[in-house]
C-alpha cells in the first residue's frame, strides 16, 4: 500500500503543518484532505495522485497534524482531539478538550500536539502525544483559529479572528511571552526564516482583506501589505466568502516563493521570496483554501471548497497536474510522514 521513500532532511513548517522527522526507518508521504462538511478525511498518495484509504467518524473535522505513527484530528462536534493510527486509518482515541476547537500543530520533536481552542476567552490546550492526555490550558488572547510552530521550533503562534491579535507562546515553558495586534482578524499564517534559522516574518491573511500583510517577527511591526490583482476574463465571486477573500498560505521546502489562495478568483498566487514579486498564478478550483506541499517541495495540494476536490499543483511549472475527488467542503489539508516499518 505504502510507496516507500527516506528522507533525512529537516523540512520547515508553513501554511498548515509541514511535520518533520530525522527518520531511518522506511516512510511514505501522504496528503491528509480533510473535509468540513463531512464526517471524513480522505488520504491521498501524492505519487499517483489517487485516494488511498478514508478516515471515517470524525464530525466537523477542522484542523490536521501528524506524527510517524499517528495523525491527529480537531472534531468540533465532539470537542475532543481524535487520534488516528496511521497504518489502521481508524480512530484509537479521543482526547476530551477544554471547548470547540480549530486548527492544530505538533512540536518539532513530536512531544506536543496544540490545539486552538475558538471559544472566548481563548486557549491552546497542550496534548502530550506520549500519554495522550490534555496536560495544559494555555490562556492566550482571542479565541484561536490557526496555530502553527515556527520554523525554529521555539514558538506557536496562535491568531485569533475577533481580537485581530497573534499571540506567542513558548514551547519550552508553555507560556504565552507577547502578542502582535493588527488591523483584522487574523487568518492563515506562514514563516519564512533568517540565515542563523530564526523566524524573520509572518505572512498573515486578515479578515476582508484579498490578499496578506508582513510582519516583522522580532518587533511584531506589519510592514507592508500585498494585494491581489484581478485576474484578467474571470468572473470575482464575492459570495460565500466567510470574511475570508484569502484563505490559504504556504512557503515550499526550498523557501523560494509565497503561495496564496484566493476564494474570490479561485487561484493560487505566487509571489518570489524575500522581495515578494508577482510570479504568476494558477487556478485551481472554485473557493480553494489551504495549502500544503511534498517534502520536496515540488508538489502543492490545495484543497477547493466549492468544487469537492483537492488540486495538485507542480510548484516549478505553476500547473495542475490533478484534480482528486474527495468529500464534502474541503478545507484543512495537510501532509504527513509516515513510518512503514
Amino acid at each position: 500500500m505504502w510507496h516507500n521513500q527516506k528522507f533525512r532532511r529537516t523540512l520547515m513548517a508553513s501554511g498548515v503543518v509541514l511535520l518533520a522527522w530525522h527518520l531511518t526507518a522506511a516512510t511514505s508521504v501522504r496528503i491528509i484532505q480533510t473535509n468540513a462538511a463531512g464526517d471524513n478525511a480522505h488520504v491521498i498518495d501524492p505519487v499517483t495522485n489517487k485516494v488511498v484509504g478514508t478516515i471515517e467518524g470524525v464530525e466537523i473535522v477542522h484542523g490536521i497534524t501528524s506524527d510517524a505513527t499517528r495523525i491527529y484530528l480537531s472534531n468540533e462536534a465532539l470537542h475532543t482531539l481524535d487520534v488516528v493510527d496511521a497504518k489502521t486509518l481508524k480512530v484509537t482515541k479521543r482526547i476530551e478538550l477544554s471547548g470547540r476547537p480549530n486548527n492544530v500543530t505538533i512540536t518539532k520533536d513530536g512531544r506536543k500536539v496544540y490545539v486552538g481552542i475558538r471559544e472566548e476567552p481563548g486557549a491552546l490546550d497542550v496534548i502530550d502525544t506520549v500519554s495522550l492526555a490534555r496536560i495544559k490550558t494555555i490562556p492566550v488572547t482571542g479565541p484561536v483559529h490557526n496555530v502553527y510552530v515556527t520554523p525554529d521550533g521555539k514558538f506557536a503562534v496562535a491568531g485569533s479572528i475577533p481580537a485581530a491579535t497573534i499571540s506567542i507562546v513558548d514551547i519550552a515553558s508553555d507560556t504565552m511571552v507577547r502578542n502582535i495586534k493588527l488591523s483584522a482578524g487574523i487568518r492563515p499564517m506562514a514563516f519564512d526564516t533568517n540565515a542563523d534559522g530564526s523566524t524573520r516574518n509572518i505572512y498573515v491573511q486578515l479578515s476582508g482583506y484579498h490578499g496578506f500583510a508582513v510582519v516583522d517577527f522580532a518587533s511584531g511591526r506589519e510592514t507592508r501589505r500585498i494585494e491581489h490583482p484581478a485576474i484578467a476574463n474571470e468572473h470575482a465571486h464575492t459570495d460565500g466568502l466567510q470574511g475570508a477573500p484569502a484563505h490559504g498560505l504556504g512557503i515550499p521546502a526550498d523557501g523560494k516563493t509565497l503561495w496564496s489562495t484566493s476564494k474570490v478568483y479561485g487561484h493560487a498566487y505566487v509571489y518570489s521570496l524575500p522581495d515578494l514579486k508577482p510570479m504568476g498564478s494558477v487556478f485551481v478550483g472554485q473557493h480553494p483554501e489551504w495549502i500544503t506541499y511534498t517534502p520536496d517541495g515540488k508538489f502543492a495540494y490545495i484543497g477547493a471548497a466549492g468544487e469537492n476536490i483537492t488540486a495538485a499543483v507542480d510548484v516549478k511549472t505553476m500547473k495542475v497536474v490533478a484534480k482528486i475527488p474527495v468529500g464534502q467542503v474541503p478545507k484543512r489539508v495537510g501532509t504527513a510522514v509516515l513510518q512503514t516499518e
